[in-house]
């Protein structure tokens, strides 16, 4: 009702239309009625040709309120269709990067599309010919009643065990469904991962094992589809036979009545009359109870995403620092992941970053750096503890705010299907109603600090549309365009997750000499794979095992921390000195 109330009225009045139809068609059998009662029994012959045009106007209204119906009902179909798809994109949006990181894409394409393309097509078709077939079914028995009790009895008893299969499979049907639908969002899965991975695949020659296991699923995914077919090929079979057997029934006890003078040979033509328009609703109920199973499916996996909170929202009562200096501070933080890890993975981190300052992060592998820099702009959220930006708690700041405070750039730079500029220029919406020879002179300078310009080589410049995720791109030049994206926010606040890992030692060099400029006015908080990237930094802070061991400028920890000299050994290429081993 949310996506369908604002248009619920058009759907309803689909559903009169198409009951105006459907009376149409039950007027036909009224009118053969009177047609075999009246002029072919010789009573008065001329009325035959009006008869025939009176059935003929009625099977003309009947396929224009058909037409009508379709009309009526398309455009709101379209519309929810597309209030679905708005929201669900705008809600996994919203959704913390922990739900992200939980759920294959794979998944969420096939419930953004396949989905909510099933909910349009039940909403414009199966919702309103369920409800008018429904509807038309139960007045056409009327009608039979009209014509002879004894008959409509007949034909209602003959049809009970139509609601026994109908019950039956709908208990089956709605959980083959359910297991078809995630089968072929793993499906998805797949394809969207070997189309992604396809340099990987190719490189190391494991084609066939990614064919075989896309195989597989699609296989299981048939499979189900042929059980799916089967049940429902089943129930239409007693949906076309039970009531061809109850017309069976009738007929004999039809002739029987007929015989004793209790019904007229027009009365008898006429109840077969409206049971054969009444065939086409019934043995419509099939496909359109197994549609209507389907997108209740269907909805359950939208809202399953629907209804995942989002945690990380704007406070009711949001608070703006007084002073934007860029002083960060980290006090007593702890993270943990929400699927029950047994521990934290930043245990009490305190640490404070001064306005201006570089603070570079070294760890080892697993020791909590990508967690960490991601708390900052409320990726994720502290589960103890708070981070103080410019005195204030980011989680009493709006999101909008903090992300304009805080730029990020990550070892994994993530571009998009889009122009060099819309890339570079991501986080600055203030230049939108700018010059835009401001725009270009904030691009420009983003550009060259990060050692971009190979840009302009490109075939359109800064206009260039660069290849899904960039991979028409080396991974350096996808990292400096990242960088340059981070530079250009022109942030309080630049967080940088190894962001020069894929660059050479000499272009590496050129965006650290012109990195320092930037970072000299600029807080920033590093994380550094590299003794050079160390060497940016004013201060260092060791994280070991969720916890800072030690902090303070590269020189004062190599005098006096063996974990950071350990450390910093495996980083470089030259191999620390022995005897300041032994001597700590």
């Amino acid at each position: 009702m949310p996506f369908a109330g604002r248009d619920m009225y058009r759907l309803v009045a689909g559903m009169a239309i198409a009951l105006v139809s459907s009376a149409f068609a039950l007027g036909i059998p009224i009118a053969l009625e009177a047609l075999v009662d009246g002029p072919l029994s010789g009573n008065n012959p001329s009325l035959v040709w009006p008869a025939v045009g009176l059935v003929a106007l009625l099977g003309l209204l009947e396929a224009l309120f058909v037409f009508l119906r379709r009309v009526t009902v398309l455009t709101p179909g379209t519309r929810i269709d597309s209030r679905i798809r708005n929201a669900m994109y705008d809600h996994l949006q919203n959704l913390p990067v922990a739900f992200h990181d939980k759920w294959q894409s794979g998944q969420l394409l096939s419930r953004a599309n396949s989905d909510v393309s099933l909910i349009r097509r039940w909403m414009s078709f199966g919702l309103v010919l369920l409800v008018s077939n429904s509807i038309a079914i139960v007045m056409g028995v009327g009608i039979l009643f009209t014509w002879s009790p004894t008959l409509a009895v007949v034909f209602l008893v003959c049809s009970i065990p139509m609601f026994i299969f109908g019950s039956r499979f709908r208990n089956r049907f709605a959980g083959l469904s359910r297991a078809a639908q995630d089968q072929w969002g793993d499906v998805a899965t797949s394809v969207e991962e070997s189309v992604h991975g396809i340099r990987v695949l190719r490189a190391f020659g494991r084609g066939d094992d990614s064919l075989s296991r896309f195989a597989e699923r699609a296989s299981l995914g048939r499979k189900l589809e042929v059980v799916k077919g089967n049940a429902r090929a089943t129930l239409t079979f007693w949906l076309v036979w039970i009531p061809d057997f109850a017309l069976a029934t009738c007929l004999l006890v039809g002739v029987w009545l007929a015989s004793h003078g209790e019904l007229t040979t027009g009365q008898l033509f006429a109840f077969f009359a409206t049971a054969a328009v009444l065939a086409g609703p019934i043995e419509s109920i099939g496909y359109l109870l197994a549609l209507t199973l389907e997108a209740q499916s269907g909805l359950d996996r939208i809202f399953e995403i629907f209804d995942h909170d989002n945690s990380i929202i704007d406070p009711q009562k949001p608070v703006t620092p007084k002073n934007a200096t860029g002083s960060l501070v980290f006090e007593n933080v702890h993270y943990r992941h929400s699927d029950g890890l047994a521990r934290d993975l930043l245990n009490g981190i305190n640490l404070e970053i001064r306005p201006g300052e570089t603070m570079a992060l070294v760890g080892a592998t697993g020791s909590g750096k990508t967690v960490m820099t991601a708390l900052p702009a409320r990726l994720y959220d502290v589960t103890l503890g708070r981070i103080l930006l410019d005195g204030v708690d980011v989680r009493d700041m709006e999101l909008e705010t903090l992300r304009t405070r805080i730029a990020m750039a990550f070892e994994d730079a993530t571009l998009f299907s889009d122009s060099v500029r819309n890339n570079v220029l991501l986080g600055r919406h203030d230049l939108r109603d700018r010059p835009p020879a401001e725009s270009d002179a904030v691009l420009a300078q983003a550009l060259s600090i990060a050692e971009a310009e190979f840009v302009y080589e490109l075939p359109d410049g800064v206009d260039t549309v660069i290849g899904e995720q960039g991979l028409s791109l080396s991974g350096g030049q996808r990292q400096r365009l990242a960088l340059a994206r981070a530079i250009a926010a022109a942030p309080e606040v630049l967080v940088l997750d190894d962001p020069l890992s894929a660059l050479d030692v000499e272009t590496e060099a050129r965006v650290e000499a012109a990195l320092r400029k930037v970072l000299a006015t600029t807080t920033a908080l590093v994380v550094a794979h590299r003794p050079s990237t160390v060497m940016l930094a004013d201060r260092v802070a060791l994280l070991d095992k969720g916890r800072i061991a030690a902090v303070g400028t590269h020189s004062e920890l190599l005098a006096s921390s063996a974990k950071y000299r350990h450390l910093i050994s495996s980083l470089s290429d030259e191999p620390i000195n022995p005897d300041d081993e032994v001597g700590s």
